[in-house]
């Protein structure tokens, strides 16, 4: 099968110029995708803990650890025992971690308009269910998924 038929080669450069857009516009705020996608989903997520917040980023618990200890040392974060589940560290937001998300997140959100401006309502519709076709089938063929 050529390269040009394979729909990963497709799905890669699509995520891979993404990624270089979204690592572009974040340098000015200091933060890289993953610094920026672990902000982001702390966000709405206070207090949640490194390895559930790998699974929402899409990264292993190593590098997350290696993200949150990143955002750490910038004090863009804070991190403490949870209440009852000493060995867990809740992660929170500080302050200038949310004013640097701010920032971060106006660029970012300019990206992602851009990128939906080039299709219609049905056409990003049609992309979502698609790529979410996609997500289903590779599970699907993952060995040891069942």
């Amino acid at each position: 099968m050529p390269a040009s038929e394979r729909l990963g080669s497709h799905l890669k450069r699509a995520e891979q110029a993404l990624n270089a857009t979204k690592a572009a516009v974040l340098k000015p705020a200091g933060l890289t995708v993953a610094q920026y996608a672990a902000l982001l989903n702390l966000s709405g997520n206070p207090g949640i803990s490194a390895a559930a917040l790998a699974r929402l980023c899409g990264v292993t618990p190593p590098t997350m650890n290696t993200v949150l200890k990143n955002l750490q040392d910038r004090e863009l974060i804070v991190r403490s025992p949870h209440e009852w589940h000493r060995n867990v560290l809740e992660t929170r937001l500080t302050d200038e971690g949310r004013a640097v998300l701010a920032a971060a997140d106006t660029s970012a959100v300019r990206v992602e308009r851009a990128l939906a401006a080039e299709f219609t309502d049905a056409e990003r519709d049609a992309l979502t269910g698609l790529l979410a076709r996609c997500v289903r089938v590779l599970e699907e063929q993952r060995p040891g998924s069942s």
